[in-house]
Parts: structure tokens; C-alpha cells; sequence
């Protein structure tokens, strides 16, 4: 019996609701504080949320906002691996060229909440940046 291509297509093609993630979820929402190399101290709030499909095994996948008063809201993508976040982010006005790379430590404090420390470089906002920011979860 042959299996219609279509049918075939949608059971082999479609990732599957069910996951075998095991790391931590770092799924919420943040309060941060940051400084960046040319604007200064700034605050901010971050929204990380996993995506259970692409999460496997200790890798967790998490679609990362960064919104930031008087500047506009970061998109972006994050990969992570136990305490360790590799993130990207763009402002979602792309005239500004005010995007990059973010890396985040993550760990618990006293109160049981997820917290990180995020260094990024933006290779291309005001000819190079760089900054920090220290998040705490609500």
C-alpha cells in the first residue's frame, strides 16, 4: 500500500509537539539594568521564551525581546546550553543597524528567581559597541 505523497509529506515533515528538553527553562520576564558603550546606563525588560519543538536533550531554543524605553523593542533568537546563553537581537527599526550578538550567565538567587549577566558587540551600531546588562526575573 502506498502512503499519498501529501499524507506521507505531513507525517515525516511535522516536528512533533512532544519534547525530551532536560535543561533548564529560562522562560519569563526580566527587569534589567545595563550599560552600553555609547548611550550609557539604561533599563530595560526581557521577555525569553522556550521553544519546546527545538529544545532537546540539556539544548534549550528561546525566542528573546528586549524592550527598552526611549530606544524601541529587540528582536530576537536564543540557544542555550545548562547556565550558558548565546543570544542575538536586532532593533526592529533596521536603519539603525543597531543589532548583535549577546552571551548570558544565568543562576539562581536567594529567592529562588533566575537571574543573568549579559555581555553583547554590536559590530555595527555607531561604527562598533559593546555593553552589559544584569537581569532578574519577575
Amino acid at each position: 500500500m502506498r502512503i499519498p505523497l501529501i499524507i506521507a509529506t505531513l507525517l515525516f515533515a511535522t516536528p512533533s509537539l512532544a519534547s525530551d528538553f532536560t535543561g533548564p527553562d529560562y522562560s519569563g520576564v526580566y527587569d534589567c539594568t545595563g550599560t552600553d558603550a555609547h548611550e550609557g546606563a539604561y533599563t530595560g525588560t526581557v521577555t525569553i521564551e522556550n521553544i519546546p519543538t527545538q529544545s532537546t536533550g540539556e539544548y534549550g531554543a528561546y525566542r528573546f525581546q528586549l524592550e527598552v524605553p526611549d530606544y524601541g523593542v529587540y528582536e530576537g533568537q536564543a540557544a542555550a546550553r545548562g547556565e550558558h546563553m548565546g543570544i542575538f537581537f536586532a532593533l526592529n527599526d533596521p536603519t539603525t543597524r543597531d543589532y548583535g550578538t549577546g552571551t548570558a550567565m544565568f543562576s539562581k538567587n536567594a529567592e529562588g528567581k533566575w537571574t543573568f549577566h549579559k555581555f553583547y558587540y554590536e559590530p555595527e551600531y555607531k561604527g562598533g559597541n559593546h555593553g552589559t546588562e544584569d537581569c532578574v526575573q519577575r
